[in-house]
This record gives C-alpha cells, structure tokens and sequence, in this order.
C-alpha cells in the first residue's frame, strides 16, 4: 500500500471524526479487526466502546440519538455478530432514528466459497439481503477504491429525509485495500444539505383557515415534534390559539405535561381527556405521527378518533404516512418545524386573534371536566400500598422521585403502559421508549447510550425482569466504562403484558408467561440486586411503595452503576379511555367512558 494512500478502514474512521461521532459502539471479531486497528490508530479522535451483546450496540447508538441529536455508529464482525444487530437496526428503522452500522465480511475472494460465516447459499456474501428490510439503504463497496463514495453516501441516506439507520457491509480485504488519499470532504458533502422542507404555501393557508374555524380544534403530536425540534413551536401555537395538545406514546413530553394545555397520551390506554378531546375535534391537527393501532384503539372509530367527520391535516415529511390510516382533509409533506414557523408567520399576518382563542373557553372547560373525571377514575390507585407494590403506584412513585432534567428510559413490557399514563415528562427528552419494533432489551441497554449522550443528567432504565435477564450482560458494560446509570428492575415474575393478553381474551389459558420454580410452584426469579453486586454494581431490593421514590434518589446520588430490583404486582393491567382489538379474538373494554358517536 503507498504511504500516501488511507485503506477503507481508515477512509471509514476519518468520516466518522470529521461528522463528529465522538464514539462508536460495538464487538470485535475477526471480520473487523482491521476496522478496531483504525479506530486504535485515531483513539484521540474517536472514542471505541466495546460491549457484551451486538444489539446492545445499537440499543445504545439509537438512544445516544434521541437524547444528543446527533447520529453515530456501530461495529459487528461477519456471520453471527453482525446477525445479532438487526433487532436493534430494526427499532431504529421503525422508529425513524439514525446510525450508521459499519458490518465486516468475509473477503471477496473467498465471495461464494462457504468460507467461515459467510452466508452464501442464496446469493455470495449475502448479509445485506439479511437487513435490507429494516434499514433505509445497505452499500456493500467491494473494491477499496469504492468506500469514499460509500460512506458519505451512506451518511447522507441517513440523515435526509425521514431519519433511519443505514448499512455499511465492508468485506476484510476492503478494510485493508487503498482506498483513497484523503475521505471524503464531510463538510463540503453533507453540511449544506437541509431536509427542513416547508410545506406547500397554499396549504399553509388553508391549515391557518381550518384551524381559525374550528370549535373543537385538537392538536395530536408524535415523535416527529419531539426529535424534530419543535417543541418551542408547538408550545407557542398551542397558546397563542388556545388549542389543547394530545400526544401519542412517542410524542409524550414534546409539550410539557403539566401544561394547562397539555391532555396526556392518546392510546388503548389512553387518558380519558385526551382519548376524548381527539374523538370528539372537528378539526385535528395531527405532526410527526403514524396513527398506529395501539394510538388508533385498532382503528374503531369513536375510541381514539372519528375520522370523519373530523376533518384530519396530517403533517409529516415522509409522505407515505400521510393517508395511510385515515382520510385527509389537508395533507403536507413538510418538517414540522418549518411547518409550525409558516404557520406562526402566516398568523402573524391574519391580526388580531384574540377572539378566535376567546372562542375556545366552552371545548376548554368541557375538556377539564373530563380531566377532572379521569383524575377521579385513577385516584385509588395512587394512594395503595400493598405489597407486591400497585404498578400505577410505582410509576407515580418513580415519577415523583425524578429530577426534572432525568432521562427515563423504558424497556419493553406491561411496565412501559403504566409509565406512559401515569409518568409526566417536562421535555422532549424526559421519556425516551420504543413504539415501533418494540425489542425488549431497548431500555436495558438503551439507558447507556443516554448517559454518553449526557454525561451531567440522571440517567434511569425501568426494565421488566423478562428483559433484564436477557440483557445483563449491561452490568459489565456500565462498570467497564464507569456509566453511573441507574436500573430500575421491575419484577413481576412474568411476561405480565402478554400473560394479561391470555388472561382477557383466551380466558386464562396461560403457558409460556410465568416465572416459577418446578419443586415449589412459588414465583421464581433470579435475585437481581445480587447479581449486580456480583458484577461490581450497588444492588438493592424494594418491596415498599414508599421506599421506591427513595431507593431511586440515593440510586442517583451514589453516581456509580445501580440496580433496584422492585417487587411489582403482575395481577393489574393498565386501562384507559380507547381499546385494542386482536382480530378473531375480538377486543378490548374501555376502562372509562364510552364509545363516542357523534351527532
């Protein structure tokens, strides 16, 4: 190789310096040593963050996104570990977050030989087949003279548009081959580029007029808002037209909770004045969301939404979602930040809009009546203190005990619901959960990613047992690395939402859902908080409601890794003012109120 020449792997490595990736995380192998020797030679530049599990890197690479806002990457080897990331690539792609998964593979000499872990029998070095569904692109350069036009390509696809993880398969000889004098200018290729679209002028106008006339306007927003940066917007249109703002689970916090304005989550479980304000709109202004069926009570109408007669705007920049569920009034492909500016200035020019926001005093006041009926519904829940600890207690709990600037982040499991209805989130990044893929792991591992994204904030998982135990391998990770996170194990000895599904709708029929011992039929678990200890992490065990809030405190303030292994009751379900249909297996009941139907 000339001296004057980068080989693929070092091409790779400066692009990622030069877009600012401050670490990568992932797990060597013999198909990537060459990638780990480049990351070693500029280990001033780029921090290398190995860890036990290949998901676990992406787990954290998505988070890492969600709480700094900046993409970066991972690293797996050939064969098993990188097939060992595409749980994680797929919560990524579905719920519209970026990195870059820089994979190794077998050289291409050895393409369509059966050498060691390639997966030939199909197509010759056939990993991208493998993950072409659950990223936004996969490149394969196969010469090293093709990796500078693969990795600022690579990048871009990533960034642009509807955000998403992309692949980057390199085969071993690729890492090693010349590839170029210098990579890629990042600033001249990527920097300039703005996917910030505005939506159609005329469009705007019309938005402005719909919303100007409604009676019963409602805002519901989605994680678009939350990670799109604009939250500020939101907030200022919200009270400049008086209009109430619903959230589905992944745009909770995108406005304060405990704003006047705020309704809290539309959902199955949903609360019943934000279920109820979103059903009943004439006009609702939806951003940033893909009316999925746990936010669309399965799509009946009258639990979530009655679309229509209300007359839907659907904003969102991947237009594929626009019309997907439900009919449009207005539809517009924009960024919803840009969107909410057009629409600030296009109310800027209409004059007084005093009387308009005046307008909304009646759908306000009926609206705090129904929040007044759901703080009713839910109350007793709040107050119990039985032993295991009442679930709507622990979130209240956990809730209460956080600082403002906390990061939560939630695994996968029956805990996520109760969270989400009874957790308040101050700010965009307060409560960061999967909607999408929904992995279980994404939390455990996740809460790591959140704490190399800000190091100076409290960062906490709450997990399920079921998903803890399949990801301990973290305890290793966060002491290796000194991340002073805090888990919360929520341990109900179960798969409690799915034993919940068996127990409503295959009249309790359970198998497959329970943790017990074989001798005893007493419930079984692993003791967590020894486990811990065993790994060089402070574990405890709660059994109290009134000691969670102060178990997680001190879990905060001992700024070292930390495990609080609860003692959950699994008999309790969250529910709410929507519904969840399990087609042939029929549906769910709403909690509280009934379905609406309108005049």
């Amino acid at each position: 190789m000339s001296r004057n020449m980068l080989n693929g792997a070092q091409v790779i490595v400066d692009y990622l310096i030069q877009e600012k990736v401050p670490q990568v995380f992932g797990l060597c192998g013999h198909g990537n040593i060459q990638f780990i020797d480049a990351l070693y030679e500029r280990s001033h530049d780029i921090k290398t963050i190995s860890v036990h599990h290949e998901s676990v890197a992406g787990f954290m690479a998505d988070v890492y996104y969600r709480v700094s806002g900046r993409p970066t990457a991972t690293f797996t080897s050939c064969g098993p570990g990188s097939a060992n990331l595409p749980i994680s690539l797929a919560n990524a792609f579905l719920d519209s977050v970026p990195f870059m998964a820089v994979t190794g593979n077998v050289p291409t000499s050895q393409f369509n030989r059966g050498a060691f872990q390639e997966m030939y029998r199909h197509h010759q070095a056939d990993f991208p087949s493998t993950v072409r569904t659950i990223c936004k692109k996969v490149f394969q350069p196969t010469r090293g003279e093709m990796v500078p036009l693969a990795v600022r390509q690579a990048w871009k696809t990533m960034t642009s548009g509807r955000p998403g993880p992309v692949v980057l398969d390199v085969p071993f000889d690729v890492f090693v081959e010349s590839a170029a004098e210098e990579a890629p200018n990042a600033i001249e290729w990527n920097a300039n580029i703005s996917s910030r679209c505005g939506a159609d002028p005329e469009g705007v106008v019309k938005a402005v007029d719909m919303l100007l006339g409604a009676e019963r306007p409602t805002i519901i927003v989605g994680q678009g808002v939350r990670y799109g940066g604009a939250a500020e917007e939101l907030r200022r249109l919200a009270e400049r037209l008086q209009i109430p703002v619903a959230a589905s689970a992944s745009g909770l916090g995108a406005l304060d909770c405990n704003h006047p304005l705020a309704l809290g989550l539309v959902a199955r479980a949903g609360h019943y004045q934000a279920n109820h304000a979103t059903r009943q709109a004439d006009v609702l202004l939806a951003m940033g969301m893909r009316f999925d069926d746990r936010t669309s009570s399965s799509w009946i109408p009258g639990y979530s939404f009655t679309i229509p007669p209300t007359r839907l705007i659907h904003v969102d920049i991947d237009p594929e979602e626009i019309g997907r569920n439900y009919p449009v009034a207005l539809g517009l492909m924009a960024d919803v930040r840009t969107f909410l500016r057009q629409v600030h200035a296009e109310l800027d020019r209409r004059g007084d809009l005093s009387k308009k926001a005046d307008a909304r005093k009646k759908w306000l006041s009926q609206i705090d009546g129904y929040r007044k009926e759901w703080d009713k519904f839910v109350a007793p829940g709040f107050s119990d203190d039985t032993t295991p600890i009442n679930p709507q207690r622990a979130a209240l709990e956990i809730d209460k005990a956080l600082p403002e600037d906390a990061i939560l982040v939630s695994d996968i499991g029956v805990h996520h619901n109760w969270l989400l209805g009874f957790c308040k989130p101050r700010r965009p990044d307060s409560l960061i959960g999967s909607m999408g893929f929904g992995p279980m792991g994404f939390g455990v591992a996740g809460v790591m990613g959140a704490k190399f994204a800000a190091p100076d904030r409290p960062c906490v998982s709450v997990c399920g047992d079921g998903a803890f135990f399949m990801h301990a391998n973290v305890l290793g990770t966060a002491v290796e690395y000194n991340l002073p996170v805090v888990w919360v194990v929520w341990n109900n000895y179960a798969y409690a939402s799915i034993r919940g599904l068996q127990r409503g709708y295959l009249g309790g029929r359970e198998l497959a859902t329970d943790f017990h011992d074989p001798n005893t039929g007493e419930r079984y678990n692993p003791d967590f908080a020894a486990m811990a200890r065993s790994c060089g992490v402070e574990g405890v065990r709660v059994d109290r409601a009134g000691d969670l809030g102060e178990a997680i405190r001190k879990g905060i303030a001992a700024n070292k890794p930390y495990l609080i292994d609860v003692d959950i009751a699994a008999d309790i379900n969250p529910v709410g003012a929507g519904v969840w249909e399990l087609p042939g297996l029929g549906q769910s009941k709403a909690g509280i109120g009934t379905r609406y139907q309108p005049a």
